[in-house]
């Protein structure tokens, strides 16, 4: 599916066009940086399949933050995190595929952006 932050597709249109599940679809409040001008929130989305799939995801911004502009604060890292079964967390960086099975779920915290200004 196509989920980025400038088009982000809808939970009822991914549940009905894929075999998942939105477990969790917010804001990732605090993720954007500090400054006259604060950076906006990312999202977070928790996706878990309801049979075996194969998950590909290509994002960016999971190493370096984004940058603030005349003084502001960059936002934070996104990440990528796949949970296993048993509860194991891995991280698994900006750009992965491989598989996904019945309770697993794949959780995208998008970056916030970055803050404009000194803050006063």
């Amino acid at each position: 599916t196509h989920c980025t932050n400038t088009r982000i597709t809808d939970p009822e249109i991914l549940e009905r066009r894929y075999p998942v599940l939105l477990r969790r679809f917010g804001l990732r409040k605090g993720s954007g940086g500090a400054g006259m001008h604060k950076g906006g929130d990312g999202v977070i989305r928790e996706i878990e399949p309801l049979r075996p799939l194969t998950m590909s995801i290509l994002s960016e911004r999971r190493c370096l933050r984004p940058y603030g502009m005349a003084g502001g604060e960059g936002g934070k890292t996104g990440r990528n995190l796949l949970i296993k079964r048993g509860g194991i967390v891995l991280n698994i960086g900006a750009k992965r595929s491989g598989p996904i099975d019945l309770g697993e779920s794949l959780v995208i915290e998008s970056p916030g952006g970055g803050g404009y200004g000194n803050v006063m």
